[in-house]
């Protein structure tokens, strides 16, 4: 794969990455929110294999093609069962507003570039220049995580802050050893399952997953 080729697809994919991560932010419904996630999944794993591609590294497109099913696949189909469960269909009132969250997305992409620049001059190349787009998710996780109320949504932001880290590290290193994906994928995997059924028994026990109900049962 020649240079500008190979520079056209790496700005896709990581663009559809940080639109996936903000659309997140726009949509209420919790199936459309997992269903974004899935998305940003399979932009994660393009990423990884044009990396891997156009250095005639399989391993790593290897490692690629593994994080796209889990990313994509096994985890939103998780989350679409916990969803089925709790009869849970859309976010309640999160603590800021969707217009004012979409806002705080675009200053917190900006503060990603601007605190990634240093690294980004370390070595400048289209990988290198992708990275503020990592640190971005990784932001706008954080924010997803602590604003959101229900627990499958805060699940997302979760994810999202992974997915994000994920990203740099791709995109930083060109590629992240076998081994050790295996291992962060199989820990995402069992933190995922016990949210899960930690959501499910806080359902059973109090009627919903939303954080100012289980609040008010406390005071």
């Amino acid at each position: 794969m020649n240079q500008p080729l190979f520079t056209q697809f790496l700005d896709l994919a990581c663009g559809a990455f940080l639109l996936a991560a903000v659309m997140v932010l726009w949509f209420r419904e919790l199936s459309a929110i997992v269903r974004v996630f899935a998305l940003q999944g399979v932009a994660l794993a393009g990423i990884g294999v044009l990396l891997g591609i156009r250095q005639h590294h399989w391993v790593l497109v290897g490692v690629a093609v593994g994080i796209g099913a889990l990313r994509a696949g096994l985890l939103p189909y998780l989350m679409r069962r916990a969803l089925e469960r709790s009869g849970q269909q859309r976010e309640s009132e999160p603590l800021v507003n969707v217009a004012a969250s979409l806002l705080l997305a675009a200053v917190l992409t900006l503060l990603a570039y601007a605190s990634a620049q240093p690294l980004v001059a370390l070595e400048p190349g289209p990988a290198a220049e992708a990275i503020p787009v990592g640190f971005a998710v990784v932001l706008i996780g954080f924010f997803t995580l602590i604003t959101r109320r229900r627990a499958v949504a805060q699940m997302v932001g979760f994810l999202l802050l992974d997915n994000g880290i994920t990203a740099v590290a791709l995109l930083a290193t060109s590629g992240v050893p076998l081994i050790l994906e295996l291992g962060v994928s199989f820990d995402l995997l069992l933190a995922v399952l016990v949210l899960q059924l930690l959501a499910l028994r806080i359902q059973a026990a109090f009627g919903g997953t939303d954080l100012d109900t289980m609040r008010e049962l406390r005071d």
